[in-house]
């Protein structure tokens, strides 16, 4: 018993990152001999350490994500919080110039997917974006308990926000039971983190099991284009953003938030899950607190760049691959605006935004079961892709705040 504890503590005070590298390796490496020895009870026995991790995300996130909007509304000094509205500007306007990157880059280097099936449009093209805008509608007056059972993230902001608002007139007792509760969903939450090479042990060796190595290079073109898309948008549009609000070398803090937060994220692969660390940065940082506390669980709702990207270039890919369809520059702008509009609904935990894919080919008149062969390739390269997009997400959520709070501050 004392070693077993003795053990759990050193673990549980090791280095998260090596762990989570070792994790990978290992899992690779059972992967590859499970399908060579045919190990199929192990691969199944450690895909469940996998399943169990995402599990466990996908079922705190929504309530991470509603307790502390709603905690922070309700016990906060909105008033105190100055420069939020710049926060959410740069939310928007970033998640729009990342949909328009995605868009222009895969005209440029344009993908064609080599998948059974993919011949043919199917369908007619829909009102997208009226229908996006009557999907979100709807999905904001979600009954609550079904927007948290089934992490529709903007009924559970929706509601975070209208409970926070009523109850900023409730007793200081209240108050601070709802601080507590705050604390301890954190706590919960971290916990499930220091999990994370357990899961991604299984993830790693199941996906390289079913998949395997040679697989993920068939699709070697289209992680690129999703990376480069990434780093264009974090390296280059969104330091302009940031040079626009601070006048002044944003590069600097760039390098902090994608080390200290886009790091964590890229493993993690949630940005809900990832707000503990982003708050966490944003007081070594010295921000105002009155503004983190709102923005960044903010952020992991509809700050998604990243998502943009994926949903763009995915639907793209698709397009590319049926033979008939053309793209005009119009229809172009209009897919990055339903990417944007659509990553805003995007789920804050792994692999998301592959789900709205469907919704963007439906611009083009691609059927739902052409489109979901391509978000199965999503999640074959899932892996890189999601990291990918989740770190630049969470990483820009300080980027955008600590702009803001700095602009303030010089104002002042």
């Amino acid at each position: 018993m004392f070693m077993f504890l003795a053990i759990a503590k050193r673990y549980s005070d090791g280095n998260l990152m090596i762990q989570i590298i070792i994790a990978m390796l290992l899992g690779a490496g059972l992967g590859v001999f499970g399908k060579i020895y045919e190990l199929n009870e192990t691969v199944a026995l450690a895909n469940n350490l996998g399943l169990l991790f995402v599990g466990a995300l996908k079922a705190i996130a929504p309530v991470l994500i509603f307790i502390l909007i709603l905690t922070s509304i309700a016990t906060k000094q909105i008033g105190a919080a100055k420069g939020l509205k710049k926060v959410i500007i740069m939310y928007l306007l970033g998640t729009m110039l990342a949909a328009f990157v995605a868009v222009g880059l895969s005209f440029i280097f344009p993908i064609k997917l080599s998948i059974a099936g993919i011949n043919s449009a199917s369908g007619s093209p829909v009102q997208a974006l009226s229908e996006v805008i009557r999907i979100l509608a709807f999905k904001m007056v979600d009954n609550p308990i079904n927007a948290l059972a089934s992490s529709n993230f903007i009924g559970v902001l929706t509601w975070a926000v209208a409970f926070g608002v009523a109850l900023r007139g409730c007793s200081h007792e209240l108050k601070t039971v709802f601080s507590n509760l705050s604390d301890a969903v954190t706590k919960i939450i971290k916990f499930i983190i220091r999990l994370a090479p357990f899961g991604i042990f299984g993830l790693v060796s199941f996906s390289v099991y079913t998949t395997g190595l040679n697989s993920l290079l068939e699709y070697a073109k289209l992680v690129v284009l999703i990376v480069l898309a990434n780093a264009v948008v974090a390296l280059i549009i969104y330091p302009a953003m940031l040079y626009a609000f601070m006048r002044k070398n944003p590069y600097p803090l760039v390098f902090t938030c994608l080390k200290d937060s886009g790091v964590m994220a890229f493993f993690t692969r949630s940005s809900a899950a990832n707000v503990p660390v982003n708050l966490s940065l944003c007081k070594k940082l010295g921000l105002n607190e009155n503004l983190y506390s709102i923005s960044i669980p903010l952020g992991a709702s509809i700050n998604m760049g990243g998502a943009a990207i994926t949903i763009s270039i995915l639907a793209l890919a698709a397009v590319n691959s049926i033979d008939g369809i053309s793209v005009s520059f119009g229809a172009a702008l209009l897919l990055s605006l339903v990417s944007a509009i659509g990553a805003c609904g995007a789920s804050g935990v792994a692999s998301g935004s592959l789900m709205l894919v469907p919704l963007a080919c439906s611009l083009f008149g691609i059927s739902n079961d052409i489109a979901l062969k391509v978000v199965t390739i999503g999640f074959i390269i899932s892996v890189i892709q999601d990291s990918v997009e989740t770190a630049v997400n969470s990483a820009s959520d300080v980027m955008f705040t600590a702009a803001a709070s700095m602009s303030e501050k010089e104002m002042a």
